[in-house]
Parts: structure tokens; sequence; C-alpha cells
């Protein structure tokens, strides 16, 4: 018999993940570590990315990749979303004043990072979309987040007054990130076959890495006074922008898919990978370009709009697929 727990979640199209997100929000909020732990935290954490980012490139199929190579409007159009209106979006809000400053900067950061990679070509797929396009443009996306959002952070956030320092970042995300992803590229014709096989266990692993480092930047904000300085008010009125900024852009994907002439469904490719934001790609980033403290409040936004969009998208991707046949 089901769990009624997981029942009720899926009624409510509530991830069990990010309750588990939030999870790690409420105990580095009771038990934050500090200290020498905190040292030892903090390698801890550096591991678990550079795991991350390798199981990342391990699990990446070149063939696909390849095969969804020669669509090149496509993704154009999708890269033109994540990294060129999205960062437009977000510096607009982040200039008028709503947020916070600390906020508005987690909003611009967001709006930074490269699109996600299995929602997006799972909601794809529910949609009957174009499967192949999907799965190279949110590959395209994420491998090119390592080189773009560190340099859209800083120059938007140098713009915004913020003190990110991305550009004296770019080595450790090439240490950490990149050269992992490249390793477990290399070694995919050895270890693919082992990943495939126990996709259950490198998704813990997965899960379990991002849940580490959201432990490890909350505490060290806790520490800083972060539930001093964020009220209640103010997150509320942080889930309206993120909740107004997926509508926008979902409409601009939407009817901007339209409007240059793809099919149906390279228009679902283009609404479910241009309007997504990675969750697994900014919580290790923002603890790599932000000191901890920063890191803690800047992923909050992305915390909110990661679940936002994975309700909305639930909800569009199931019109999509159940629209007549003569239109797939």
């Amino acid at each position: 018999m089901a769990n009624p727990v997981s029942l009720l979640l899926a009624k409510l199209k509530i991830d069990g993940y990010i309750l588990a997100l939030f999870g790690m929000v409420v105990l580095a909020s009771v038990l934050p570590v500090h200290g020498e732990a905190a040292a030892v935290v903090g390698w801890v954490v550096k591991i678990a990315i550079a795991l991350l980012f390798f199981l990342h490139g391990a699990k990446l199929s070149r063939e696909a990749v390849v095969a969804g190579l020669t669509h090149w409007r496509l993704h154009l159009t999708i890269l033109a979303f994540t990294f060129v209106l999205f960062p437009a979006l977000g510096l607009a809000i982040s200039r008028s004043g709503l947020l916070s400053p600390t906020l508005s900067a987690g909003v611009l950061f967001l709006c930074c990072l490269p699109s996600t990679v299995q929602s997006s070509i799972a909601f794809t797929s529910i949609g009957r979309g174009n499967i192949a396009a999907a799965v190279c443009a949110a590959s395209a996306s994420n491998l090119l987040g390592i080189f773009l959002t560190p340099v859209l952070v800083g120059l938007l956030m140098h713009a915004h007054g913020e003190t990110g320092g991305a550009w004296a970042s770019i080595k450790p995300i090439i240490i950490q990130l990149l050269l992992p992803f490249v390793v477990g590229q290399l070694v995919r014709p050895w270890v693919g076959p082992w990943i495939d096989r126990h996709k259950a266990l490198v998704g813990r692993v997965d899960r379990g890495s991002i849940l580490l480092v959201v432990y490890a930047a909350f505490s060290a904000a806790v520490i800083d006074g972060i539930w001093r300085k964020v009220s209640i008010s103010e997150l509320l009125l942080l889930l309206v922008v993120c909740m107004a900024l997926l509508a926008v852009i979902m409409a601009a994907t939407m009817l901007g898919s339209r409007a240059l002439g793809f099919s149906k469904p390279d228009e679902v490719a283009i609404v479910f990978c241009g309007s997504k934001k990675s969750l697994a790609s900014g919580v290790p980033m923002a603890g790599i370009l932000f000191p901890g403290p920063t890191a803690g409040i800047l992923v909050l936004p992305l915390m909110l709009f990661h679940q936002i969009q994975l309700m909305a998208c639930s909800v569009l991707a199931q019109r999509y697929g159940a629209r007549p046949a003569d239109e797939a």
C-alpha cells in the first residue's frame, strides 16, 4: 500500500526532494556546523561537488548530444532565453527595488544559471516534444553554464553593486566543475554501463551532494544572522516575484517559438529547456562563487523557483501531451 504522505505530496505536486532541501535549511538553523567541524565539512563539500559533476559527465551520452546538434536554430533560441533574456529580467528585478539587495542578488544569480537536464528532458517527453533536441540543448546549456554563469555573475552583479569575485573564481570553477565533468566524459566508456545499471544509487549520491552543500551554506548563513536579515514578508514577496518571473519567461518561450515558426514538438522543447533553472548546478556554483554566509541566502530564490517551475511545468507538460495527434 502506498505511503499516505507520498500520495499527498504527489497530489499536491510537491517534490519530496524539495522538502528535504528545506529540511536542511531547518537543520542548519537549529544545528549549524561551525568551528573546526565547519572546516572539515567545507572540504567534504568540495569533494561532493567534484563527485557531482563527475557523475554528470559520466552520465551524459555523447551520441544523444551529436544527434541533436544539427538543429542549431532551436539550440540558439534556447540559449538566448537562458543566458540573455533571463539575465535581463533578473537585472530589471534587481534594479526595481522590490526586494532587499541580498535577495535581489539571489534572483539575479538564479537568472544567470543554466537550464536543468533531467526534468527538462522528462517534461519534453511527457509533452510529446523533440526529445533528442531537448537532450542536446539542456546538456549544452549546463556545459556552457560552467563558463557563462561566472562571467554573467561577474558582469551583472558588479553592475548591481554586489561583490561576488566571480572573475577570480574562474579557476576554482574549472577545477571543481569542468575538470571532473571532462574526466567523467573521458571515462564514460568504462563507467557508463555501471552508472546505467545503478541509476538509483547514482541519483542518491547526486541529490545527497546537493543536500550537503545546502546544509553547509545555510550553516554559515545562520551563524552570520540570516534570519535576522530576512523577514517572513520578504520571503512571501520573493515567492511572488519568482512566480511572476516564471510566468513571463514561459510566455516568452511559448510565444517566441511560435513567432519563429518552430513546430509544436520543437516548441515543447524550447518551453521546457528555456524556462528552467538548474538547482543541481546552481547550489554548487553558489558555494564556489560566494562566501559561505552569502551563498546560503543567495540560493533561497533558486530553491523557491525550482519548486514553482516543477509544479508549473508538470501541469503544462500534461496539457501539451493531451493535444491531438495530428499536431505532434
